[in-house]
């Protein structure tokens, strides 16, 4: 049984999110939990609430299964939208600021 979680428009690169997620790729979904509460990058709070409603996800299929059962099979970050701000600089110009977005995808399955 295979469970998904999407967050779109999340602010924050998609590189510093790859770094959070490549900590949690093949781990259960309750170790996932501890490790994503203990790491003091920023993308880990709203992937710590994607990891939660992944896992509601699998229990609405199936209300038996557990945390040790369930495990993070894919978990990837995909660049979104950037937003574009100028910041005014010396001598009249304008410097461009790029707000950037990332699309987080999560997979949870079950143990074999």
């Amino acid at each position: 049984m295979e469970a998904k979680a999407i967050l779109k428009h999340s602010r924050g690169s998609a590189r510093k999110a790859r770094l959070v997620l490549d900590n949690i790729r093949g781990k259960n979904v309750e170790d996932a939990k501890h490790i994503l509460r203990f790491t003091t990058k920023r993308a880990a709070g709203s992937i710590g609430k994607l990891l939660n409603s992944a896992f509601a996800n699998a229990t609405f299929k199936n209300p038996k299964i557990t945390e040790k059962e369930m495990i993070v099979d894919k978990a990837f970050a995909d660049e979104g939208p950037i937003m574009k701000r100028y910041m005014p600089r010396a001598q009249g110009r304008a410097y461009l600021i790029r707000r950037r977005t990332c699309h987080i995808t999560l997979e949870l399955k079950e143990k074999e």
